[in-house]
This record gives structure tokens, C-alpha cells and sequence, in this order.
């Protein structure tokens, strides 16, 4: 199967995560919500599939290019 990996696209603060591993998700759906700037910039799954792996938690603070997802589709 392929893999897609999430990465964080601007430096900010995981305020909340919506998947957990094992969960199957759609083109879309919201993997996590970033605040930065003092907005709040949901994370969107680019593919369909199955969450593998999760890589951030809520209150984490994050810099582009750090993995926050793999989904396997």
C-alpha cells in the first residue's frame, strides 16, 4: 500500500487533533487544527485511507516539514 505523509506547512500550535491511528478518513476530512498568527488553520487529508501513524498532540508547538500524519491508502 502507499503512504502519504502529512507535514506541517507553517510554524504554529497543534490546538486539537481529530484522528487517532486506525481511523479511516476521506479526502478532506480534518486531520488536526493549527493555530498560528492567532488563527486556527485546519490540517486537511489529502487522500483517503487509513491512519497509521499520528505525529503531534494538542498544545504541541510545531515548525514546517514536521511530520503530522501518515495515512496508508
Amino acid at each position: 500500500m502507499a503512504r502519504e505523509t502529512v507535514e506541517v506547512p507553517i510554524t504554529g500550535k497543534i490546538i486539537s487533533v481529530a484522528v487517532k491511528v486506525g481511523d479511516a478518513i476521506k479526502e478532506g476530512d480534518v486531520i488536526c487544527m493549527l493555530e498560528s498568527m492567532k488563527m486556527e488553520n485546519p490540517i486537511l487529508a489529502p487522500v483517503g485511507g487509513t491512519v497509521v501513524e499520528v505525529g503531534v498532540k494538542p498544545e504541541q508547538v510545531v515548525k514546517p516539514g514536521e511530520k503530522i500524519a501518515v495515512i496508508e491508502y
